[in-house]
């Protein structure tokens, strides 16, 4: 039985955050603080390629602060793509965790199909 999935991703979980960061070759997250535009915030914090502000994540709401002005000091695809990478890391850590297998593939249209199959 196939089942379609959108996910909205609430960024909560820094094992997952991690792998991301790995898979888009980015450096490890780091907890600490960081100087965005509008002021400073605390939580794991993600350097994106060629963007001026680094992206915070509070791991205990989910939020992902940031400042990118309209795509001027950082291209917001570059985001979008690291969320995607982040759900899809997420959600393959979970089907793990609870013994499913897991494939994934990448489509035409740039999103990721994720394939979670209970193991018999």
């Amino acid at each position: 039985m196939s089942h379609v999935v959108v996910i909205a991703t609430k960024v909560q979980d820094p094992v997952a955050v991690a792998a991301a960061c790995r898979r888009l070759g980015l450096a490890e997250p780091v907890y600490g603080s960081a100087e965005l535009f509008s002021g400073e915030v605390a939580g794991l914090v993600v350097r994106l390629p060629d963007w001026v502000y680094p992206v915070v994540v509070d791991t205990t709401t989910g939020r992902v602060a940031y400042d990118d002005f309209e795509g001027r000091w950082g291209d917001p695809k570059q985001l979008d793509r690291f969320l995607q990478v982040y759900a899809v890391e997420k959600a393959k850590l979970e089907a793990k965790r609870k013994g499913y297998s897991v494939s994934e593939q990448a489509l035409h249209d740039g999103s990721i199909r994720v394939e979670i199959v209970e193991a018999r």
